[in-house]
């Protein structure tokens, strides 16, 4: 499988006519080649005695798409190693309970295996082959867990389903509902079928045996204190491809019986056994589920007794939040929370009271970890740099790494302000982010970018973005707009897209726009251009249809038409926007009415499409169906088939090409969802003004 951007490059010289006057200051700025030199922190976790800190450094130096490698530290002293060899590729550390052990993934001989290794380094040993499945899921919890006695450890792995006989031949015979993968990469277009179960390593003799079996999938997984059982999310629906509820259920090490924790209509992810085990955590929504894909409710974090009486509701904040971690002595929980575009991290007293911020700067808390004493390690991304890794001990905060302390070095950063205002129908305060450019003098003007999340339920927020920070390099403004459903403010507003796809939410990206325009008269109201992902994919073409202000467009892995996008994609989930099927009633004449499609008579905004060959989620044929249709209509269009799984790379190709007036795409065949999502987006600004 190829997968560089670089592998055999397809040159496309941009068209579209949009672009800035050079002026003081863009060569201070980052610029797209940047990128294969900036690393990041991925994973974090404390050793149990919270001296030492295992980590993964996250590079995108090399082919393909970024890796990961695990480093450890010690807090005190500062002094950091690499856990394996320098080529090596690893991730998800998590250490044993006694300290002497960190359990790993690792690649070796071209696939994935559980491994172990001593803090040091020394003493690798690999347990187990690991594979994955490409089948849609919602997992949000650990896939690694020690025993208490550091002696086992019980891992995720699969096994071929019933299917997998049928739809591995010629013909091809499909029997699943979710016969698509999703946002899963690969060399297939169709669902592996394979089903995750749960198996023991025994560290000393190295043997495995599978634990659980049967046609569910089972994930998510944390070993009891007393070591006697292992707690575990699943979805046990008669047809699980429809509905994705999961419930929590234990089951034995010793003989795989498995007692039911939750029996609801609603979800729950991500247990954690309380350090005395007599109560677990976990995630769980209020809503009865009607929908595979229930996300516009957000999760908040709960608490019951070991044997699943007395659920409650712990965490009181109105907004999503993250997996939980127990304190080290029972008596507090930790968990994520977003906020207004932020990621932050809270506690709250597992005898009730409020919930204390442990990490509140503006920006997003990413992996993080609790030990002894309260110490807190944690990765986060502020506003002046991707990912870095900081350690809290008695109160006090300290940053431990740098890591592109070099790129950044004479570098300016471009500053981001938040910009609010009421939206159209008068219900709401909406916040967008503003990235200035860096060239601002008096008098002068610049190009403004509007950039639309996907989802709809995600969020913007003011930390540092590698493209937007490209673009103030080059004199161009960027401007994000957490529009109604996205996530950090309050369910009552994440409701608000509900039934109304391609309505106010558009109304608030051209509020955001106005109000942006007004406040700062810098903006060149004649050199607006548009692009979004996904979601925002659909809101730039539907954007595009309404009105003539934006001078070219970039809709990536859009959905264009929301009656074949329902029978098309991987994940089907008209039901969660409209409570129905797409056939049913009079729907399928009021979402074509909301379609983009319908509406493409009325474009003559320059267009690029950039989608994924093997998006299932977006499929490709919602763009070559807009692709065709802008053709028709007359509008100068061009569609880039993005063919590599390399998004990161693809993206720094890209920049690069359009420093010299073109644009770069690569030629393998395998990306996805995911892959458009992870920094692909561009913008063409060639040509003359």
């Amino acid at each position: 499988m190829r997968n560089s951007c670089s592998s055999g490059l397809l040159l496309i010289v941009a068209t579209l006519a949009l672009s800035a006057t050079p002026t003081r200051g863009q060569t201070t700025g980052l610029r797209s080649a940047d990128l294969v030199r900036m690393r990041s922190v991925g994973a974090v976790a404390l050793s149990p005695d919270a001296t030492r800190i295992a980590y993964t450094i996250v590079y995108r130096d090399q082919p393909g798409r970024p890796y990961s490698q695990i480093w450890v530290m010690d807090i005190a002293s500062g002094k950091t190693w690499r856990l394996a060899g320098e080529k090596d590729v690893n991730s998800d550390p998590v250490w044993s309970p006694n300290g002497e052990w960190i359990a790993y993934v690792g690649n070796a001989r071209d696939h994935a295996e559980l491994m172990i290794a001593h803090p040091d380094g020394s003493a690798v040993k690999s347990l187990a082959p690991v594979t994955g499945t490409n089948s849609p899921s919602r997992e949000q919890g650990d896939d690694v867990t020690w025993s208490p006695d550091s002696k086992r450890i019980a891992f995720v792995s699969t096994t071929p389903g019933p299917e997998t006989a049928d739809a591995s031949g010629d013909p091809m015979v499909i029997t699943r509902y979710l016969y698509k993968p999703g946002s899963m990469e690969g060399l297939t277009h169709f669902n592996d079928n394979l089903r995750q179960h749960i198996f023991l390593a025994d560290t000393g003799t190295h043997q495995v045996r599978q634990l659980t079996q049967g046609d569910f999938d089972e994930h998510s997984i944390d070993w009891s204190p007393n070591g006697d059982e292992i707690a575990f999310a699943s979805n046990r629906e008669p047809d699980p491809d429809e509905f994705f509820n999961y419930d929590l259920f234990a089951v034995r090490a010793s003989d795989g019986t498995i007692r039911r924790l939750t029996q609801t209509e609603n979800g729950e992810y991500a247990p954690r056994w309380s350090p005395d085990g007599r109560s677990i955590t976990y995630l769980g929504t209020k809503r009865g589920l009607n929908t595979m894909d229930s996300q516009m409710e957000g999760v908040h974090v709960w608490v019951m007794n070991a044997d699943g009486s007395n659920r409650r509701e712990l965490a009181s904040p109105d907004n999503r939040q993250g997996q939980p971690q127990w304190s080290p002595d029972g008596q507090a929980v930790y968990y994520t929370v977003d906020e207004r575009g932020n990621l932050r991290l809270y506690s709250s007293p597992l005898a009730g009271g409020p919930p204390a911020a442990v990490v509140s700067n503006p920006g997003r808390v990413g992996s993080w970890s609790v030990g002894k004493a309260g110490v807190v390690a944690y990765s986060f991304q502020g506003a002046g740099d991707l990912a870095e890794l900081y350690v809290n001990v008695g109160g006090a905060t300290r940053q431990l790494t740098k890591l592109n302390s070099e790129v950044l070095a004479g570098r300016e950063v471009a500053k981001v302000e938040s910009v609010t205002f009421i939206s159209n129908d008068g219900k709401y305060e909406v916040e967008s982010y503003l990235t200035n450019p860096l060239s601002i003098t008096p008098g002068s003007k610049h190009p403004l970018i509007v950039n639309i999340h996907g989802g709809p339920h995600g969020s913007n927020g003011p930390e540092f973005d590698f493209k937007s920070q490209v673009y103030a390099a080059h004199g161009w403004a960027t401007l994000t707009v957490n529009y109604r459903g996205s996530t950090g403010y309050g369910q009552k507003f994440a409701d608000a897209v509900f039934a109304d796809q391609d309505g106010n939410e558009a109304e608030d990206v051209l509020y955001a726009v106005s109000a942006a325009a007004r406040r700062h008269l810098w903006i060149d109201r004649d050199r607006m251009g548009i692009e979004g992902v996904s979601n925002g994919g659909m809101l730039t073409e539907w954007i595009i249809g309404q009105t003539r202000e934006f001078k070219a467009a970039i809709p990536m892995a859009p959905m264009t038409n929301l009656i074949s996008y329902a029978y098309m994609t991987g994940i089907p989930y008209q039901q969660m926007e409209y409570s129905q099927f797409m056939h049913q009633g009079n729907l399928p004449d009021f979402v074509w009415e909301r379609s983009p499609l319908r509406h493409v008579s009325s474009v003559a905004t320059p267009t690029m499409l950039l989608q994924g060959e093997n998006d299932d989620d977006a499929p490709i044929s919602e763009s070559e169906q807009y692709y065709m249709a802008l053709k028709q209509v007359g509008v100068e269009t061009v569609m880039v088939r993005a063919y590599s799984d390399d998004g990161d790379r693809c993206f720094r190709f890209i920049m690069t090409g359009l420093e010299r007036g073109e644009v770069l795409g690569g030629n393998d065949n395998s990306v996805g969802h995911d892959g458009i999502g992870i920094g692909t987006g561009f913008w063409s600004l060639t040509g003359s003004a």
